[in-house]
């Protein structure tokens, strides 16, 4: 039984409710005896202490968590009652011992807070005041940290009066020690008939939990959520607790069921998420030994293993716990509504329940909510489970659905089975949700919380709160799939058009953008079953467009979509796109114009939507050359590629026309570039050209290397650009230079030029992903870099503490080498875990095999770095199999040289 409590919830009715002897916690006679054999202070640690660690004991050997929280208040009651004995008379009829907050309500769990108020009869404390501050050291002394306040009866009616926190602690008050006359009296001073009425209390508590939700961006579905505050938690159960006993006077949950306001099953469904809550946090305490009240990445294998659960294919166990929380908290969450509404209706609505407004002949609108307009409907009208939310699209002015109806939509969700999903009716409704000018991120986002979406589609119902146990993924697989139809839908809708111009210039042009928010749907369907999860998805997404009636051509674009989602962020992050080979063969998967503008649309989406700081202008501008690429190669004819040559003459076309604009000599433009090489024209835009070679013909002193550094907004970062002699080290050395100044390295093109001079160019952010932009922090990174290049000095890798969350996930080192014939040159793929100074030690490997570097592209995916190198010998020739293992034992060698 789950105690809303009063003062009524004594300490004996706590020990009777208890499945084990309370006096195995505390036993007074073998107290009182060894305060005769051993110091006071001693006796009081050694209870503590061994209380705790009984507690501890019963917690692994299974006893349930709901009976050892109130023991563990049981024990607190007991220790603090001997405590007060020794300081005051339990007579004196003008102060009390009080437990408030959680405390009060008889819920201890290991580490929680004590908070204790002393309550006085009027403000004089002088007479106590000896007294008290010897109790409060005493309870220091002997371990028990309490959080205190003194109030007296003037005080608690004044500071109730004024913050609703203070009058919800008031109302779990429960009297531990001292005068009972005195402590009744505060509660009658600050009961609902004198302060706070049942409308204000309801409206501000109201709003605390709004406010309280903000804090975590209202989403439960945090990587480490915070088991008591967040949404759906511990809170939240307890907002139900203090409304019902404020306005009801009740003490537990089953007395909202006597009342009406809980059925039987939303009862039970409480009870198992308080059960599941507690649990989490009574371990979570344990393990950390302090009070810690977030799921921390540093305790989540260990909660998985506490919990039972264990690592099956495709499925960590760590990855089934996490996905239990998540359905724990939107199941309570879900509840909170649903109760909240009711105690709305009851409380605020009372006097003014409204007339009901009809809609059609199933719904009606009351108060701005929509409802059903009999208990039965749902019954007799199956597909109106599917039209409540195509209503509340067309239906602007409604505000949400009522508690009532969401009840019923609840208790019949069984009515959606295989026959209800191949009514064409129900199909014609889904199909029109989500071909609505309005509404539809929202009316998704409701029908999968309140579970609809999963008993329609049973495939999406097996990725609901499935989390996937990295850095990578911000959010569960069902909120990562609603949040990419959330930016499918701003690229679409004209008010959002200046957060991404170009691509919802895209997005407006795409005939059926439906068809798009079908292949959101489906594209990570399958995550969590094992094998490819865009080759399951796509058979999911055929079966659901052939059972709806798509065309053959809509549903080939939706299956291609859902099967090639992941290709063109690929294939801008991992492949040279400077290379045309790499581009036509793009082009020839993609195949023209159509599949492209929907692929990068969704592409798009589907980034922003997995990690608030993974896109980036960085990625932005990667994407929309890919983009820009493949279309000039869709418009030449699949069979006319581009030829390298044809782009070199561009570029140089381009840039020469500006230098010699800007009164640069045609000779000495010729004369540098010649020594330049192909490459480096292939690999760089023509603003970059002209300002590269302005700065080395400007040059004063040609004895010294080159560096250039500025801000690119369109790039995502500063880029900085270095023109010296080729020398071993260099790579090593100017990367470990970045990683000193807390650089991260998002591209390197390096190129030795024909002249035997290397022309290297970075794109970096700061460590954090913030953009560069200050000329102060631009020229200390000129700076550095000018004098390493000087010194020629030895590289010394950066030993910098790997960050916490990354120590979490360790990811085996993989290296793939791949010929890339067209280009005499290697590819390698590094995946390995990310840490500092990795490619300061990716470039002392190279250093030591003699290998040149030629170009990278550096992903970070979360904790896991996922590099390309494309690399040659010292001839300029691709790598040997032995010159591959050579490499590869010499990498090896310098990532486990891991920094503490």
């Amino acid at each position: 039984m789950l105690m809303l409590n009063s003062h009524a919830a004594s300490s004996s009715d706590m020990e009777r409710a208890g499945a084990f002897e309370y006096r195995k916690l505390f036993d007074p006679t073998r107290f009182a005896q060894a305060l005769q054999e051993q110091s006071v202070l001693a006796t009081f640690r050694t209870a503590i202490k061994q209380g705790d660690a009984l507690l501890k004991q019963w917690f692994y050997e299974g006893v349930p968590v709901a009976e050892l929280v109130p023991a563990r208040a049981w024990l607190i009651d007991r220790l603090l009652q001997q405590c007060w004995s020794r300081f005051f008379s339990q007579e004196d009829a003008h102060l009390a011992l009080v437990a408030v907050g959680g405390y009060g309500r008889g819920e201890l769990h290991p580490c929680s807070d004590v908070d204790i108020m002393i309550l006085l009869e009027n403000n004089d404390v002088d007479p106590y005041r000896e007294s008290l501050e010897s109790l409060l050291a005493f309870l220091w002394d002997i371990g028990l940290e309490v959080a205190q306040s003194v109030r007296s009866l003037a005080d608690c009616v004044r500071e109730a009066s004024a913050d609703v926190s203070v009058i919800t602690s008031l109302m779990e008050a429960r009297l531990l020690a001292g005068n009972l006359p005195l402590f009744e009296r505060m509660r009658r001073l600050t009961g609902p008939q004198v302060l706070w009425t049942d409308d204000e209390f309801f409206h501000a508590k109201k709003q605390e939990q709004t406010q309280r939700h903000q804090k975590f961006h209202g989403s439960a579905y945090n990587l480490e959520p915070n088991v008591k505050e967040a949404p759906g938690g511990l809170r939240d159960l307890q907002m139900i607790g203090w409304v019902a006993k404020r306005h009801f006077g009740v003490d537990t949950l089953g007395d909202l069921v006597e009342r009406g306001f809980l059925t039987e099953q939303e009862y039970q469904e409480l009870l198992d998420c308080q059960q599941f809550l507690w649990r989490v946090r009574f371990t979570l305490h344990t393990l950390a030994g302090r009070r810690e009240d977030v799921v921390l990445f540093d305790y989540q294998k260990q909660l998985a293993a506490q919990f039972g659960y264990q690592d099956n294919t495709g499925n960590l166990a760590v990855e089934q716990f996490m996905q239990s929380y998540y359905r724990t908290v939107m199941a309570l969450g879900r509840l909170n509504e649903i109760l909240l509404q009711l105690f709305e209706e009851a409380i605020v609505l009372a006097d003014d329940p409204g007339e009901p407004v009809a809609i059609n002949d199933r719904f009606q609108s009351r108060k701005g909510y929509l409802e059903v307009t009999g208990d039965d409907i749902f019954i007799r009208y199956p597909c109106a489970l599917l039209e409540v939310f195509l209503l509340l699209q067309k239906h602007a002015e409604l505000k949400g659905i009522r508690a009532a109806t969401i009840r019923l939509i609840r208790v019949h969700q069984g009515l959606i089975d295989d026959r209800f999903r191949h009514d064409v009716r129900a199909q014609a409704l889904f199909m029109k949700i989500l071909r609505q000018s309005r509404g539809v991120t929202l009316q998704m986002r409701r029908m999968n919380y309140y579970g609809v979406l999963g008993s329609y589609l049973p495939e999406f119902a097996l990725i609901v709160g499935r989390m996937q146990y990295d850095l990578f993924h911000a959010y569960t697989v069902d909120q990562h799939i609603l949040f990419v139809v959330r930016n499918l839908r701003h690229f679409y809708l004209p008010q959002h058009a200046h957060e991404l111009p170009h691509v919802s210039g895209v997005m407006r042009r795409l005939p059926r953008p439906a068809l798009l928010y079908l292949a959101a749907l489906y594209h990570d369907i399958a995550k969590g079953r094992g094998g490819d999860h865009s080759e399951l998805g796509a058979l999911d997404a055929r079966r659901f467009c052939r059972r709806h009636g798509l065309s053959q051509v809509d549903t080939g674009l939706v299956v291609w979509l859902v099967r090639q989602h992941l290709s063109m962020s690929l294939t801008a992050q991992k492949r040279d796109i400077d290379d045309p080979v790499v581009i036509q063969e793009f082009a020839q998967m993609v195949g023209d114009q159509r599949h492209l503008d929907y692929l990068y649309v969704l592409t798009v989406a589907d980034i922003r939507g997995t990690n608030p700081k993974l896109w980036s202008s960085w990625r932005a501008s990667l994407l929309l050359k890919l983009y820009d690429s493949t279309r000039r190669a869709l418009r030449r004819d699949l069979g006319n590629p581009i030829d390298k040559q044809e782009l070199i003459t561009e570029i140089q076309s381009q840039a020469r026309a500006r230098l010699l604009a800007q009164k640069m000599e045609s000779d000495a433009i010729e004369k540098l570039w010649a020594g330049f090489g192909d490459d480096y024209f292939l690999r760089h835009m023509a603003d970059e050209v002209v300002w590269h070679t302005r700065a080395i013909l400007k040059r004063e002193d040609d004895s010294r290397a080159l560096v250039l550094a500025r801000a690119d907004p369109a790039r995502g970062g500063a880029l900085i650009f270095i023109y010296a002699r080729d020398e071993e080290w260099l790579f090593a050395r100017m990367v470990a230079t970045m990683d000193r100044l807390g650089l991260n390295v998002l591209d390197a093109r390096i190129i030795t030029g024909n002249s035997g001079y290397t022309l290297d160019s970075y794109t970096v952010t700061e460590d954090s992903g913030e953009f560069i932009h200050n000329r102060g922090r631009i020229k200390e990174i000129v700076n550095a870099l000018r004098r390493s290049l000087d010194r020629h000095e030895a590289v010394t890798t950066p030993m910098r503490r790997t960050p916490r969350l990354l120590r979490h996930f360790k990811t085996s080192t993989q290296m793939t080498f791949t010929p890339d014939e067209a280009n005499q040159r290697t590819v390698m793929e590094l995946i390995t875990s990310d840490r500092p100074g990795l490619l300061s030690r990716v470039g002392q490997g190279f250093r030591e095999c003699g290998i040149q570097l030629q170009n990278a592209k550096i992903a970070t995916i979360g904790a896991r770095a996922e590099d390309v190198f494309f690399i040659t010998a010292v001839e300029r020739q691709p790598l040997s199999e032995n010159q591959q293992n050579t490499l590869r034992t010499a990498l090896l060698a310098q990532l486990e040289e891991e920094p503490a």
